[in-house]
């Protein structure tokens, strides 16, 4: 659990790999990140964000795309920012 501003612990969802789908996704499969694998392998692009809007302003698309970044890095792939979400950052 993390701590927020006003000292009330905050639980982080669990996010899974489903590699059968090419997706990062919470444990009940209602939000998810969905990637492509491009670059013979090597690059991730992920292209598709989806968070239910009973689960929206809490942060999941974050947690999903953190999860992704991280699987990306472990195992030395490029990510590709297609999603329009992740385009929203600068």
């Amino acid at each position: 659990m993390a701590a927020t501003s006003l000292g009330v612990a905050k639980e982080v969802p669990k996010i899974v790999w489903n590699e059968a789908q090419h997706k990062f996704e919470t444990e009940d499969k209602k939000a998810y990140v969905q990637y492509v694998l491009r670059n013979n392998g090597k690059a991730m692009d992920l292209v598709h964000t989806y968070v239910p809007s009973s689960m929206r302003g809490l942060g999941m698309a974050s947690h999903l795309c953190v999860a992704a970044f991280n699987h990306a890095k472990s195992h030395s792939l490029s990510i590709i920012p297609t999603c329009s979400y992740l385009l929203g950052f600068d």
